[in-house]
Protein backbone atom coordinates (compact mmCIF):
# COMPACT_ATOMS: atom_id res chain seq x y z
CA UNK A 1 0.00 0.00 0.00
CA UNK A 2 1.35 3.66 -0.45
CA UNK A 3 0.73 5.53 1.75
CA UNK A 4 1.22 9.38 0.91
CA UNK A 5 3.85 11.92 3.17
CA UNK A 6 1.55 13.34 5.89
CA UNK A 7 3.22 14.40 9.38
CA UNK A 8 2.57 12.31 12.48
CA UNK A 9 -1.03 12.93 13.69
CA UNK A 10 0.13 12.36 17.09
CA UNK A 11 3.13 14.80 16.48
CA UNK A 12 0.46 17.38 15.50
CA UNK A 13 -2.25 16.63 18.18
CA UNK A 14 1.07 17.80 20.33
CA UNK A 15 1.73 20.87 18.94
CA UNK A 16 -1.85 22.74 19.07
CA UNK A 17 -1.71 21.48 22.61
CA UNK A 18 1.58 23.12 23.64
CA UNK A 19 0.25 26.43 22.03
CA UNK A 20 -3.43 26.16 23.99
CA UNK A 21 -1.14 25.48 26.84
CA UNK A 22 1.24 28.64 26.10
CA UNK A 23 -2.10 30.56 25.33
CA UNK A 24 -3.95 30.06 28.51
CA UNK A 25 -0.44 30.90 30.48
CA UNK A 26 -0.03 34.22 28.45
CA UNK A 27 -3.76 35.17 29.44
CA UNK A 28 -2.62 34.58 32.94
CA UNK A 29 0.69 36.44 32.66
CA UNK A 30 1.23 39.83 33.93
CA UNK A 31 5.01 40.83 33.78
CA UNK A 32 6.46 42.18 30.85
CA UNK A 33 9.35 39.51 30.31
CA UNK A 34 7.26 36.45 30.79
CA UNK A 35 4.99 37.70 28.53
CA UNK A 36 7.68 38.42 25.78
CA UNK A 37 8.77 34.51 26.18
CA UNK A 38 5.19 33.48 26.21
CA UNK A 39 4.58 35.20 22.85
CA UNK A 40 7.86 34.11 21.16
CA UNK A 41 7.09 30.94 21.91
CA UNK A 42 3.84 31.12 21.10
CA UNK A 43 4.61 32.40 17.31
CA UNK A 44 7.15 29.50 16.99
CA UNK A 45 4.61 27.16 17.81
CA UNK A 46 2.04 28.74 15.46
CA UNK A 47 4.59 28.75 12.61
CA UNK A 48 5.34 25.22 13.53
CA UNK A 49 1.73 23.72 12.88
CA UNK A 50 1.47 26.02 9.76
CA UNK A 51 4.59 24.32 7.63
CA UNK A 52 2.77 20.62 8.67
CA UNK A 53 2.00 18.88 5.79
CA UNK A 54 -1.47 18.19 6.13
CA UNK A 55 -2.61 15.79 8.87
CA UNK A 56 -4.65 13.34 7.13
CA UNK A 57 -3.07 10.49 5.51
CA UNK A 58 -4.43 9.81 1.78
CA UNK A 59 -4.30 6.07 1.28
CA UNK A 60 -4.46 4.29 -2.13
CA UNK A 61 -8.10 2.81 -1.85
CA UNK A 62 -8.60 -0.94 -2.50
CA UNK A 63 -9.91 -0.35 -5.98
CA UNK A 64 -6.91 1.85 -6.82
CA UNK A 65 -4.43 -1.13 -5.62
CA UNK A 66 -5.29 -3.00 -8.81
CA UNK A 67 -3.94 -0.14 -11.24
CA UNK A 68 -0.77 -0.11 -8.93
CA UNK A 69 1.97 -2.31 -10.49
CA UNK A 70 5.35 -2.88 -9.34
CA UNK A 71 7.04 -1.64 -6.35
CA UNK A 72 7.56 1.85 -5.61
CA UNK A 73 10.68 3.91 -6.66
CA UNK A 74 12.24 7.20 -4.68
CA UNK A 75 13.31 9.96 -7.68
CA UNK A 76 16.32 11.36 -6.37
CA UNK A 77 17.14 12.98 -9.69
CA UNK A 78 15.51 16.07 -11.12
CA UNK A 79 16.96 19.30 -11.74
CA UNK A 80 15.17 23.51 -11.58
CA UNK A 81 15.21 26.64 -12.49
CA UNK A 82 13.26 29.44 -11.77
CA UNK A 83 11.27 32.88 -13.44
CA UNK A 84 9.99 35.51 -11.57
CA UNK A 85 6.59 34.06 -10.52
CA UNK A 86 7.43 30.15 -10.18
CA UNK A 87 10.33 27.90 -9.23
CA UNK A 88 10.38 24.64 -11.43
CA UNK A 89 11.24 21.50 -11.12
CA UNK A 90 12.06 18.86 -14.06
CA UNK A 91 11.53 14.80 -13.62
CA UNK A 92 12.59 12.85 -16.63
CA UNK A 93 10.59 9.84 -16.36
CA UNK A 94 10.37 7.92 -20.56
CA UNK A 95 7.09 7.18 -21.38
CA UNK A 96 4.94 9.34 -18.77
CA UNK A 97 3.25 11.07 -21.07
CA UNK A 98 1.13 7.71 -22.00
CA UNK A 99 0.36 7.51 -18.75
CA UNK A 100 -3.64 8.76 -17.84
CA UNK A 101 -3.60 12.34 -16.56
CA UNK A 102 -4.92 10.69 -12.64
CA UNK A 103 -2.30 9.14 -12.78
CA UNK A 104 0.63 11.88 -11.98
CA UNK A 105 -0.54 13.41 -8.89
CA UNK A 106 1.26 16.42 -7.04
CA UNK A 107 -0.51 17.69 -3.42
CA UNK A 108 1.03 20.76 -2.57
CA UNK A 109 1.12 23.08 1.10
CA UNK A 110 2.61 26.42 1.22
CA UNK A 111 6.30 24.87 2.24
CA UNK A 112 6.66 21.41 0.61
CA UNK A 113 5.36 19.39 -2.26
CA UNK A 114 5.06 15.45 -3.02
CA UNK A 115 4.92 13.59 -6.29
CA UNK A 116 2.99 10.32 -7.12
CA UNK A 117 3.24 8.97 -10.70
CA UNK A 118 1.37 5.43 -10.40
CA UNK A 119 1.72 2.49 -12.97
CA UNK A 120 4.57 3.75 -15.08
CA UNK A 121 5.59 0.72 -16.72
CA UNK A 122 5.45 -1.71 -14.01
CA UNK A 123 6.52 0.76 -11.29
CA UNK A 124 5.50 3.74 -8.98
CA UNK A 125 7.22 6.35 -8.66
CA UNK A 126 7.60 9.36 -6.15
CA UNK A 127 9.42 12.67 -4.93
CA UNK A 128 8.56 14.79 -1.65
CA UNK A 129 9.76 17.85 -1.06
CA UNK A 130 9.63 19.56 2.51
CA UNK A 131 10.61 22.81 4.33
CA UNK A 132 10.81 24.56 0.92
CA UNK A 133 13.11 27.54 1.26
CA UNK A 134 9.89 29.69 0.98
CA UNK A 135 6.38 29.95 0.86
CA UNK A 136 4.31 29.23 -2.53
CA UNK A 137 0.64 30.01 -3.54
CA UNK A 138 -0.68 26.48 -3.32
CA UNK A 139 -3.83 27.09 -5.42
CA UNK A 140 -0.89 29.18 -7.99
CA UNK A 141 1.13 25.64 -8.44
CA UNK A 142 0.71 22.86 -10.69
CA UNK A 143 2.09 19.88 -12.79
CA UNK A 144 2.71 19.97 -16.46
CA UNK A 145 3.31 16.57 -18.06
CA UNK A 146 5.27 16.39 -21.21
CA UNK A 147 7.59 13.93 -23.51
CA UNK A 148 9.27 12.21 -21.08
CA UNK A 149 9.24 14.57 -18.11
CA UNK A 150 7.36 15.97 -15.39
CA UNK A 151 7.32 19.63 -15.02
CA UNK A 152 6.83 20.65 -11.59
CA UNK A 153 5.73 24.56 -11.12
CA UNK A 154 5.50 26.28 -7.75
CA UNK A 155 4.31 29.55 -7.61
CA UNK A 156 6.11 32.18 -5.59
CA UNK A 157 4.27 34.02 -2.73
CA UNK A 158 6.74 36.84 -3.82
CA UNK A 159 8.81 37.35 -6.52
CA UNK A 160 11.99 36.95 -5.37
CA UNK A 161 15.11 34.77 -6.16
CA UNK A 162 15.35 31.62 -4.85
CA UNK A 163 19.61 30.30 -3.74
CA UNK A 164 18.58 26.86 -3.60
CA UNK A 165 15.23 24.81 -2.93
CA UNK A 166 14.90 23.56 0.69
CA UNK A 167 15.91 25.03 3.83
CA UNK A 168 18.02 22.23 4.61
CA UNK A 169 20.22 23.28 1.45
CA UNK A 170 20.51 26.67 2.30
CA UNK A 171 21.87 25.71 6.38
CA UNK A 172 24.26 23.17 4.86
CA UNK A 173 25.41 25.56 2.54
CA UNK A 174 25.84 28.29 5.30
CA UNK A 175 27.61 25.65 7.60
CA UNK A 176 30.58 24.78 4.34
CA UNK A 177 30.89 28.31 4.23
CA UNK A 178 31.29 29.28 7.22
CA UNK A 179 34.05 26.20 7.57
CA UNK A 180 36.15 27.64 4.84
CA UNK A 181 35.69 31.52 5.25
CA UNK A 182 38.36 32.06 7.93
CA UNK A 183 41.16 34.57 8.37
CA UNK A 184 44.26 31.68 8.04
CA UNK A 185 44.06 30.82 4.95
CA UNK A 186 45.92 27.48 6.16
CA UNK A 187 43.05 26.52 8.22
CA UNK A 188 40.74 27.01 5.22
CA UNK A 189 42.92 24.83 3.25
CA UNK A 190 43.06 22.13 6.20
CA UNK A 191 39.64 22.30 6.40
CA UNK A 192 38.82 21.50 3.12
CA UNK A 193 41.17 19.05 2.95
CA UNK A 194 39.87 16.91 6.11
CA UNK A 195 36.16 17.27 4.39
CA UNK A 196 37.80 15.47 1.10
CA UNK A 197 39.44 12.73 3.67
CA UNK A 198 35.88 12.37 5.36
CA UNK A 199 33.88 11.66 2.02
CA UNK A 200 36.30 10.14 0.01
CA UNK A 201 36.94 6.87 -0.91
CA UNK A 202 40.09 4.59 -0.06
CA UNK A 203 42.17 6.08 -3.02
CA UNK A 204 41.16 9.46 -2.00
CA UNK A 205 42.49 9.09 1.66
CA UNK A 206 46.02 7.33 0.48
CA UNK A 207 46.67 10.12 -1.90
CA UNK A 208 46.08 12.34 0.92
CA UNK A 209 48.20 10.93 3.18
CA UNK A 210 51.07 10.54 1.32
CA UNK A 211 50.40 14.15 0.32
CA UNK A 212 50.31 15.14 4.61
CA UNK A 213 53.90 12.65 4.72
CA UNK A 214 55.60 14.64 2.24
CA UNK A 215 54.40 17.97 3.20
CA UNK A 216 55.65 17.45 6.64
CA UNK A 217 59.37 15.89 5.81
CA UNK A 218 59.82 19.25 3.40
CA UNK A 219 58.58 20.98 6.95
CA UNK A 220 61.66 18.92 9.10
CA UNK A 221 64.55 19.70 5.99
CA UNK A 222 63.58 23.20 5.88
CA UNK A 223 62.12 23.27 2.42
CA UNK A 224 59.44 24.98 3.12
CA UNK A 225 58.46 27.52 6.56
CA UNK A 226 56.89 25.75 9.43
CA UNK A 227 54.19 27.68 9.61
CA UNK A 228 52.47 27.06 6.32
Amino acid sequence: MYLMYVCDPLYLNQLQKDLEEVKELLTNATRKRVRDVLVAEKQKLELEIKNQPPPKPKDVTEEEKSSLGGYTVKINNYGWDQSDKFVKIYISLNGVQKLPAENVQVNFTERSFDLLVKNLNGKNYTMTFNNLLKPISVEGSSRKIKTDMILVMCKKKREEKWDCLTQVEKESKEKEKAAYDTADPSEGLMNILKKMYAEGDDEMKRTINKAWVESREKQYKGDIPMDI
